[in-house]
């Protein structure tokens, strides 16, 4: 192994084993060498190398075993949201919307064209403004001090308001479990992920009140059908959460609120009136598509401000023809009514899947969002695998984690399933479950 590390500083160090590691002189799942050992051979203190290790677990490029030390990631293929490529099984981890109720476009298209739009004028069309004013502001206790940005999807304004604001290494707060996206964004950009427990009622108080107190520089939350659990902040819960944020007035927080016009919750925003750093993202890729790479950022001034010297006109924002298409569809009565029904459609379906996995032995409960959190007596993985057994491709909650412990939930897409498939699945997941507790029990190996 050709390790030549040096540097005197946890920067220097990092940056030096960074290098060794991506010019290939390290392979994936090589040990790094004992702290003690880097620290005697570098003449540094051993906390300088405990945090320059840090720095490069907190970007991914290294993972920490306990007494199994330090060792080189994987840097291998990271979980995304969508179909699973290549497989010859029912995927029903897929994330997605139903395509049959996205609403279609093609009658709107000819509304799109106009004066062409120059490169120095205003990166938010004036129509789509005034509607995302409104829009935004129905709830949020700042409304009358914020200023509207659009951006290509959620990811897109999430990654650009985390960067304005935060540097190398400071924490960030992140729901636990957490959308892959927030996963991927904070890690690679090396920030450093603080977990915040969700329950039923969203993210919890004594979480946010620990990350806090560990110096988190942002939080970001997701005030509805909080993917992968589908869980949705109280009114109680948010009243909480705000009450704790107020000693921390310049801490950004960061609102993700994806399912938006097709929740069955109401909206209980843990921004405060008096919060001075603070972002609401909606996007429109659940009722409009994925395709529609467009979200509207509410927040407050000098925010705003950051924020939209990212967006050069002409090269990084987002285009008016989409814009102008976005705002056609949202504001015709037709187009409003089928998002109407399809949040409907998703309710219906993944409450009537719940009760039939109860009714098989799996107590389950549609929270909001497209997708289902189904509690497990047994690790997930071992379902998981019993469930390729029978043709089903599932995504276990492993995937969502911020902790290292064996996850017992599967996050399941079945909204598109009609009643007989639902009824095999849900009859292959209880007997699934029922192989997998009798593996555990005949090894006494595998525990909760």
């Amino acid at each position: 192994m050709d390790l030549a590390i040096a540097g005197r500083s946890a920067s220097e160090i990092a940056d030096s084993l960074r290098a060794s590691i991506e010019r290939g002189a390290v392979r994936p799942g090589a040990a790094l060498p004992p702290v003690r050992t880097l620290a005697d051979q570098l003449g540094v203190n051993r906390n300088t190398v405990v945090a320059a290790y840090r720095q490069l677990t907190h970007a991914g490029i290294v993972v920490t075993r306990g007494r199994g030390g330090t060792r080189v990631a994987d840097r291998g293929t990271v979980p995304q949201e969508g179909f699973a490529p290549d497989s010859v099984l029912r995927d029903i981890a897929t994330g997605n919307p139903d395509p049959t109720l996205i609403p279609d476009p093609s009658w709107a298209l000819g509304s799109m064209a106009g004066r062409p739009v120059l490169y120095g004028e205003p990166v938010v069309d004036p129509a789509l403004e005034r509607w995302a004013r409104a829009w935004m502001s129905d709830g949020l206790a700042t409304a009358d001090s914020m200023r509207v940005t659009v951006t290509s999807g959620a990811a897109d304004a999430v990654e650009r308001l985390l960067a304005q604001a935060l540097a190398r290494d400071d924490a960030v707060a992140l729901e636990d479990p957490c959308f892959l996206a927030s996963i991927h964004t904070v890690r690679l950009a090396g920030y450093r992920p603080v977990p915040v427990p969700v329950d039923d009622e969203g993210m919890t108080v004594e979480g946010l009140r620990a990350a806090l107190e560990q110096g988190v520089r942002a939080v970001v939350c997701t005030p509805r059908a909080q993917n992968p659990t589908g869980a949705s902040l109280s009114a109680g819960r948010a009243a909480e959460l705000r009450a704790v944020l107020r000693d921390h007035p310049y801490v950004l927080v960061i609102e993700d609120d994806h399912f938006s016009m097709l929740s069955r919750q109401p909206y209980h925003s843990l921004i405060d009136a008096g919060h001075r750093r603070w972002a609401l993202v909606r996007s429109v890729s659940k009722f409009l598509g994925p395709d529609m790479c467009l979200a509207v950022t509410a927040s407050d001034p000098e925010t705003a401000e950051r924020l939209a010297m990212r967006l050069t006109p002409g090269t990084t924002w987002v285009s008016h023809l989409l814009q102008r298409l976005t705002y056609a569809l949202v504001t015709d009565p037709r187009v409003m009514a089928d998002i109407e029904a399809a949040g409907e459609h998703y309710r219906a379906r993944n409450s009537a899947f719940a009760a039939r996995l109860t009714a098989h032995g799996v107590p389950a409960a549609a929270r909001d969002g497209l997708n289902l959190w189904v509690a497990l007596p047994v690790p997930a993985h071992l379902v998981s695998e019993r469930l390729m057994r029978r043709g089903w491709l599932a995504r276990t909650g492993d995937e969502f984690s911020l902790s290292r412990a064996p996850s017992h939930r599967l996050r399941l897409t079945v909204h598109e399933l009609d009643d007989g498939d639902a009824e095999q699945l849900a009859s292959d997941i209880a007997a699934a479950v029922r192989d997998a507790e009798n593996l555990v029990a005949g090894s006494g190996k595998i525990g909760r």
